[in-house]
């Protein structure tokens, strides 16, 4: 579903990631793990068309989309939640989720019922169903950052990348994310996730990549992954 061969990308003349290569078949979650400064979310930018590759390939099912704007590709059914959540804080929820869904409105990605994902949307992040009128920025840290997923969802996206989407929040919270992570799944969802918790993210996931220093260090099911030496000393706390 979504391919990824010999992705270098950075910022100036500085190269953050050295020719990495990786997919995410169809219906599963993949887990890019590794310490901060790793190029995780640089990985995440570079595919999602925020920040323009040097080298190297994207391919979204079977369609090369290397260097498309952000726009584009989201209009080819991938949908991005940024680290940091980014949500339009003067806006509604509701009109955020509906900016989720763009694309459909505008006809450049099929419609389909807009109206029912958009409940359905509320009843998977049921925070978000109480809150629906009220200002993305009056909204707490763990609700923007379900606000951010929700309006992902709203793409009806073919793809879905999700950036430490933990990030700030309590430990309650966290649970509660990792929860809905796993109905997106068994709702078939194609799923690449970023995440500072590599232990939550290892439980959900199908198969784990390691990034270092802008590398694969290491990658396999996420089984192996968890009783790997390596892994769990560096990232599991582990011996």
């Amino acid at each position: 579903m979504l391919n990824v061969e010999g992705l270098s990308a950075g910022y100036g003349p500085t190269e953050v990631l050295h020719g990495i290569s990786f997919e995410v078949p169809k219906g599963k979650i993949v887990s890019l793990i590794g310490s901060n400064g790793a190029g995780k979310s640089t990985t995440m930018r570079a595919v999602s068309g925020m920040l323009r590759p040097k080298a190297g390939a994207v391919l979204l099912d079977g369609v090369d989309v290397t260097g498309w704007d952000s726009y584009r590709v989201a209009r080819r059914g991938l949908a991005h939640s940024p680290e940091g959540r980014r949500v339009f804080p003067t806006l509604s929820v509701v009109d955020n989720l509906k900016l989720g869904a763009f694309c459909r409105f505008a006809g450049c990605r099929t419609k389909g019922d807009i109206a029912g994902d958009l409940e359905r949307a509320m009843d998977l992040f049921p925070r978000l169903k109480e809150r629906r009128a009220q200002l993305a920025g009056t909204l707490s840290g763990g609700e923007q950052q379900m606000l951010a997923m929700a309006r992902a969802v709203m793409l009806n996206p073919e793809v879905m990348l999700l950036d430490e989407p933990s990030m700030g929040l309590a430990p309650i919270l966290v649970d509660e994310v990792f929860r809905i992570i796993e109905r997106l799944k068994a709702q078939g969802i194609t799923m690449l996730l970023v995440e500072q918790f590599a232990a939550a993210a290892l439980e959900v996931s199908d198969y784990a990549y390691v990034l270092e220093s802008g590398r694969i260090a290491l990658h396999g099911p996420t089984d192996e992954m968890k009783t790997n030496p390596a892994v769990r000393s560096a990232y599991l706390g582990g011996h």
